[in-house]
């Protein structure tokens, strides 16, 4: 009888095994090509490190070690990064390049086929600010994409401070406006409306608009059109937004990029623009990345930063759905 495997994990057999490592070679030589270079940090990190960073619904598994000090896997590869640079490279002059490939832990649910432990390989770049920062995260993201064969991948556009903006500007309350995050970070927009409606305090004219803005997808259009219907508050997100989108037009070499208005995070580390990328032959997303400038300050190191990740498994997957060998 076979041993089992606990849920949301997975074996893999020499042939896929050997496709991984290709995906993985490809992906190291268009990081190097971009200026990164490889790092890596201990799959185990102290508890008050993922605390301290603020990760907002992804969770870690954390445990005691014989010294009875409180530990976690690493449940994403931005926040050890962050804490390697902040006590290690600090010294040097930046920007600090830098790239990874690893394994990260998440609770997941096994309903959804998630699984609790997953492949990354991604690019973090510390001490670029603005549009400069998000036009290098972007040309390094299309050339690793090229590189596995991913041309027809689509990158969406958003930015974490558009909700809260939307919520200011209809004068909603923080704890009201905390629970309704939650929601959309679940994509849950049913369970959203209905908290608006019930504990928002606002008029049904104003939760029909703060709906709308968050089910907005598509180009430029997309953006004046929820300029039309918000405030001031908003107006800071739309314009990093419709920046970024230029740059990404600009240097896609005819890639779809998508305005996603309702685009939210999972981990809470976001400060300004966000992306994700879809692949159609697996209808799913293959990556997420975006900036947080405010993440190194809780490192004690006041510098702007930016990156991504793609997904390994769901890369190897993209490209057998879309038949690319090897």
């Amino acid at each position: 009888m076979a041993e089992a495997i606990p849920p949301g994990t997975r074996d893999v057999l020499p042939e896929e095994m050997r496709e991984i490592r290709a995906i993985q070679a490809a992906l190291l030589s268009s990081f190097a090509e971009g200026g990164y270079q490889e790092v890596r940090t201990p799959t185990i990190e102290y508890a008050e490190v993922v605390e301290r960073a603020e990760v907002g619904d992804a969770g870690a598994y954390r445990f005691l070690d014989d010294r009875g000090d409180l530990l976690a896997l690493r449940n994403d590869m931005t926040v050890p990064i962050a804490r390697l640079v902040s006590s290690r490279l600090a010294g040097e002059d930046g920007p600090w390049r830098l790239c990874y490939f690893a394994n990260s832990f998440r609770p997941a649910a096994p309903k959804r086929a998630e699984l609790r432990e997953f492949g990354q390989a991604g690019i973090e770049l510390f001490g670029l600010g603005g549009l400069e920062g998000i036009s290098e995260v972007l040309r390094v993201l299309y050339g690793s994409l090229d590189s596995v064969g991913l041309d027809r991948a689509v990158v969406g556009l958003g930015d974490a401070g558009l909700w809260s903006g939307v919520l200011e500007d209809l004068g909603v309350s923080p704890p009201v406006g905390a629970q309704t995050s939650d929601y959309l970070r679940r994509g849950d927009l049913v369970g959203l409306e209905a908290v608006l409606h019930t504990d928002g305090d606002l008029a049904r004219e104003e939760v029909d608009v703060a709906m709308s803005v968050v089910r907005m997808r598509g180009g430029i259009e997309v953006i004046e059109e929820a300029r039309s219907l918000t405030g001031e508050a908003c107006a800071g997100p739309l314009d990093r937004i419709e920046s970024a989108l230029g740059r990404a037009l600009e240097t896609g070499g005819g890639r779809t990029v998508t305005v996603d208005l309702g685009m939210a995070r999972e981990l809470g580390y976001y400060t300004g623009e966000i992306l994700e990328i879809y692949e159609p032959a697996v209808g799913r997303v293959v990556g997420a990345g975006g900036r947080y400038d405010g993440l190194m300050k809780g490192f004690g190191l006041d510098v702007p930063a930016a990156g991504f990740s793609l997904y390994t498994e769901r890369i190897h997957e993209a490209r057998l759905e879309a038949g690319i060998d090897g």
